[in-house]
């Protein structure tokens, strides 16, 4: 049997290119998510959607948070209700997608305001509820990242988050094989002022409101929205 046929971002009608999905963080129930009561990795939607469930919470949306380790531990900052979990990594000479400069931290006060920062800019205050780390960052203050080269090669499926002018956040992944650079461009073109990288190639994504299977694949930190009890 021949290998896949490798299905890039610009093979594909431009209106479907990615799955989006646009949150208010002020409004609707977003948390971050990394180990359970038992401190054992969640590592799939599909667990966190099984304890959730015990705990009569809807799993809504979920989306893979940031670059982890082999043992599913966050390479860089990561806080949970208002605890370090992670320190900031700010080590730079480091290969690697995480190390591109800028990386950056995408967080959410206890307010429900969410925050898109360059990882230099980060300063940590007991007003954060959740965070994490990765990179690199897309988008700075609306412009691409001049580290990220257009025409590049280096295609990925990739997803990341961007910060809308109106503090709404959209997450993004794309269905074919990207560059950097293009998507970047994505964030930019829907008005995102800061965007940042997730991951790639193990990005996944979760919508209970479409018919697709829930992914089953590895994960490390978990971006998820839920209904039910707080």
């Amino acid at each position: 049997m021949g290998l896949p046929r490798v299905i890039y971002a610009v093979q594909i009608e431009a209106p479907s290119r990615f799955i989006s999905y646009v949150v208010d963080p002020s409004k609707k129930q977003l948390a971050f998510y990394w180990r359970d009561k038992e401190e054992q990795p969640y590592q799939s939607f599909k667990n966190l959607k099984s304890i959730l469930e015990k705990q009569n919470k809807t799993l809504v949306f979920a989306m893979n948070g940031g670059i982890f380790q082999e043992d599913y531990t966050p390479l860089g900052l990561f806080i949970e209700k208002g605890i370090v979990k992670r320190r900031l990594n700010s080590r730079q000479d480091a290969y690697g997608n995480f190390y591109i400069q800028p990386n950056g931290v995408f967080y959410i006060d206890k307010t429900g305001r969410a925050l898109i920062v360059a990882a230099e800019n980060f300063r940590h205050n007991a007003s954060i509820e959740y965070a994490t780390q990765s990179g690199p960052m897309l988008l700075v203050d609306g412009n691409i990242n001049p580290k990220l080269r257009k025409g590049s090669t280096n295609f990925r499926i990739r997803n990341g988050v961007g910060l809308l002018p109106d503090g709404r956040l959209l997450f993004a992944i794309s269905k074919g094989f990207i560059n950097f650079y293009d998507f970047a461009d994505y964030f930019k073109r829907k008005g995102c002022l800061n965007s940042l990288y997730l991951d790639g190639t193990v990005s996944q994504i979760y919508l209970a409101s479409s018919k697709r299977r829930i992914p089953a694949g590895s994960v490390g930190v978990i971006i998820a929205e839920t209904l039910g009890v707080k």
